[in-house]
């Protein structure tokens, strides 16, 4: 918000002013991530006992709350989202000191604020106390003094019993009660309008009949989590554990708080529908029981039949005084055959449960499961929930002096051996108003690859983005990763979209892990969103900085195709997609319904010029201001800012278009050398295809392979001819380079031999007839070299004739064979 108001000061039960921090001549806007609340506050002190730690709230509008750890004070920090640049947060400096009017001797590890703001939660490992926001003293520096209070110390913070709380979480339909769940299998719902020391409400949680218990996990629970605004949703209790297997308490609703009567009517209208006119009486039976419920829970609701304009329903106490509320499951698995496996909840990662998340999803209602080895289970509901009772379990009311209802406990327990068998192609009147728990559909296990640890577990806690809720954020050992789901069982049924399913796609956000793992994760975390469709991560490391990130929330769920000229994904705009909602949810309600004060019966009969009249006037007229003016100032500023952004989009989608009929023409071009190129390619298979007909009519083709004596005789062939043959190579080789040498020798000894002759013409008889006798023995050498050259060309040709008579008798086995 970017707006201011002065308004006076609201006690502790009214809502707190819509405003940021009045204008002040002394108040710096700086960068969050540089404002000097981080960089002065001391590191935070570390609890005993291992658990996720978040020291920053978000109220949803322009408040952030920091805890110090070191001075046990908090500080609430006015922010503007997107102001003047989209992508920047500024933060107002210095901020407002609260500080709890009681000295807190634990270490707070958890913080959070309810729905309006009014109250803020600080838990620890032995401590749960709630400040609240509303009704504080100033003191002379400036700082606040705010009521802070003790929830639940006779039952959790007593020294005669060891209760560990596991799980704590504002309810979010209400703004004064609050849910936990404890280490002795408990959930109890609290009420601060009306006591902090005793639950409201108080469900014992029996998972397994006694004496049955097969594994000691199984009745461990881990973590809760309230449902959404989907049907009976909104009046469920999702409980983790540590085996992974998830139940559900239906109906679970807080009392005194506000409905929607549309909300209300969708669910008795398909309880009339499916459950009253169903031929199974089962269902019958069922859908009664939970029609009177909501008959007796919002009595108002008979008065729409009587024409009554009403837009809320207040939950008045109740309960069913001789039957006690389900605990159903364990929810199992959807098979690929359309069935579903009782047994298919056992454990499938690494670990143990350590986190739950429920998120809401257009038509579609999310559960996801973190490990402790790192990898999460994604699934999704694959049918409604309804509410289950069972008979001859009488829950424990407590009254008061009016017989009114002040606060119930029942044991829950879940129905030995009555596990769903519903089946995705059968007909809805089958399965629904049958008492069956909702099976699950599986939708992916993410793996986030987390450092590892020695004891093999890691804290993982998991958000859902305000802006996108496809997109889920999840706080680990190593880090921040997003996770964007881009496949929704119903939604995408719903939306007439035939697609495959699609592997939700990860991606690592902030990494804190360097070298080593690091000994603690982030100790602060928010999702902050603005109405122009901007979101912002913002993260508090163990050294006291403030990381702030610009997250993209437009172009996420686009499918991604590949564009074979480029070679480089982009993002298919032309198709039909949902997007996120722009404009702020609060405008598209309209302005908050006016509750008229209390007046008397003669009110008519008071004029305007006495005090009556005047005071009277002045309550209607605080009323109009603080929902009327207010809501036409948010209208004015949302529409003065939200033109330069409508423009930007308006510009965008018509540069998209010019591009895309660009791309027509180019294709229109090609189309005719795309159809050449067909043509030519269809000709060119024919060929082929008439080719390789041909080589399979070939005679060799059909020849068939040797018989063994057939192969024997083959390889003597050829040790024969590798082997004689060579040798004869090889003789003749060797006489023909002695043949040579010798011709050589005896043409240079020629010319020698003619001089001595004529020198010594005159020489005895002796050497004459030496001489011839030496020509003699030449002669007879060369007549020897001569005849076995003959003999060695005759055993060759003879050995030339063997081979062509076996290559003939093999020819000849050849084709008698074939």
């Amino acid at each position: 918000m970017r707006y201011n108001f002065n308004l006076p000061e609201t006690s502790a039960d009214e809502p707190p002013a819509l405003t940021p921090t009045p204008k002040d001549d002394d108040i710096e806007w700086l960068p969050l991530q540089n404002h000097p609340v981080f960089s002065t506050a001391s590191p935070a002190r570390s609890s005993a006992s291992r658990s996720p730690t978040n020291l920053m709230a978000w109220d949803g509008t322009s408040r952030l709350y920091f805890w110090d750890s070191a001075k046990q004070y908090l500080h609430r920090i006015s922010i503007r989202l997107g102001d003047p640049d989209h992508s920047s947060v500024l933060a107002a400096s210095p901020p407002k000191v609260l500080k709890p009017d009681v000295q807190l001797t634990f270490v707070v590890n958890k913080i959070s604020v309810n729905r309006n703001g009014s109250a803020i939660l600080l838990s620890g490992p032995d401590n749960l106390y709630v400040m609240y926001l509303c009704g504080r003293t100033s003191m002379g520096d400036g700082t606040s003094i705010c009521r802070t209070v003790s929830i639940g110390s006779q039952i959790y913070f007593n020294r005669k019993n060891i209760i560990r709380m596991l799980q704590i979480s504002w309810h979010p339909y209400s703004d004064t009660h609050l849910g936990v769940l404890s280490s002795d299998s408990v959930f109890r719902l609290f009420d601060l309008s009306s006591a902090f020391a005793q639950p409201e409400q108080e469900f014992y949680l029996q998972p397994v009949e006694a004496g049955r218990c097969k594994n000691a996990a199984s009745i461990c629970p881990v973590d809760f989590s309230f449902g959404g605004s989907h049907l009976w949703d909104r009046f469920s209790v999702f409980v983790l554990f540590s085996d992974g297997s998830v139940y559900v308490l239906c109906p679970v609703v807080p009392f005194g708080s506000v409905h929607k009567l549309e909300s209300v009517l969708e669910i008795y209208t398909d309880a009339q529908t499916f459950g009253l006119k169903s031929t199974h009486p089962i269902a019958v039976r069922n859908s009664n029981l939970a029609i009177s419920w909501l008959e007796a829970t919002f009595p108002e609701f008979t008065l729409q039949a009587t024409g009554e304009n009403l837009h809320a329903l207040k939950a008045q106490p109740y309960a069913l005084f001789d039957a006690s509320v389900v605990l159903q499951g364990p929810l199992s698995k959807v098979c690929h055959g359309g069935e579903v496996d009782s047994e298919s909840w056992a454990p499938e990662c690494e670990g143990r449960a350590v986190s739950l998340l429920y998120n809401a999803v257009s038509k579609d209602s999310i559960l996801v499961t973190a490990w402790s080895g790192g990898q999460l289970q994604i699934d999704a509901l694959a049918d409604e929930i309804q509410p289950v009772w069972v008979d001859g379990s009488p829950p424990r009311v407590c009254v008061d002096s009016h017989d009114h209802i002040i606060g119930i406990a029942m044991i829950c327990e879940s129905i030995p051996g009555y596990h769903s068998i519903v089946k995705l192609d059968q007909p809805p009147d089958h399965s629904v108003w049958s008492g069956n728990p909702p099976p699950l559909l599986r939708l992916a296990v993410v793996d986030l690859a987390l450092p590892s640890k020695k004891d093999g577990s890691s804290l993982i806690s998991m958000f859902a983005d305000p802006l996108l809720p496809e997109r889920i954020y999840t706080l680990h050992d190593g880090g921040v990763d997003s996770i964007v789901l881009h496949f929704l069982p119903f939604t995408s049924q719903a939306s007439g979209k035939d697609e495959n399913m699609r592997t939700p796609s990860v991606r690592p956000v902030l990494s804190t892990c360097q070298g080593e793992p690091p000994s603690c994760p982030l100790l602060g975390f928010l999702a902050l969103s603005d109405s122009f469709g901007y979101s912002w991560i913002v993260g508090l490391t163990s050294s006291q900085e403030c990381i702030v990130l610009e997250m993209k929330a437009w172009e996420l769920l686009l499918p991604i195709c590949v564009d074979t000229e480029n070679k480089s994904p982009v993002i298919d705009k032309s198709r039909d997609l949902d997007t996120p909602a722009i404009i702020s949810k609060e405008l598209l309600s309209g302005p908050k319904v006016v509750l008229l004060p209390p007046s008397s019966p003669n009110l008519r009969s008071v004029t305007a010029d006495t005090i009556e009249g005047r005071s009277t006037l002045h309550q209607y007229f605080k009323l109009f201001h603080e929902n009327y003016v207010e809501y036409a100032h948010k209208v004015y500023f949302e529409l003065k800012h939200h033109g330069p952004h409508l423009k930007k989009i308006i510009d965008d989608q018509h540069g998209r278009l010019v591009e895309s009929q660009q791309k027509l023409l180019k294709v229109e071009e090609r189309q005719e050398k795309i159809e050449d190129r067909i043509s030519r390619a269809t000709e060119m298979h024919t060929l082929l295809e008439e080719r390789l007909q041909r080589l399979r009519n070939l005679p060799g083709v059909q020849k068939k392979p040797l018989s063994k004596a057939e192969k024997e005789f083959k390889s003597e062939l050829d040790r024969f001819r590798g082997v004689e043959l060579d040798a004869l190579h090889s003789s003749i080789e060797s006489l023909s380079a002695r043949l040579k040498r010798y011709i050589h020798s005896t043409e240079g000894n020629l010319p020698s031999n003619r001089q001595r002759r004529v020198s010594t013409a005159a020489a005895g008889g002796r050497r004459k007839n030496y001489g011839h006798a030496h020509a003699q023995a030449q002669d007879d050498q060369i007549s020897d070299l001569k005849s076995s050259i003959a003999k060695l060309s005759l055993v060759n040709s003879e050995n030339t004739k063997k081979v062509k008579l076996v290559e003939s008798a093999l020819r000849s086995r050849g084709e008698s064979s074939s």
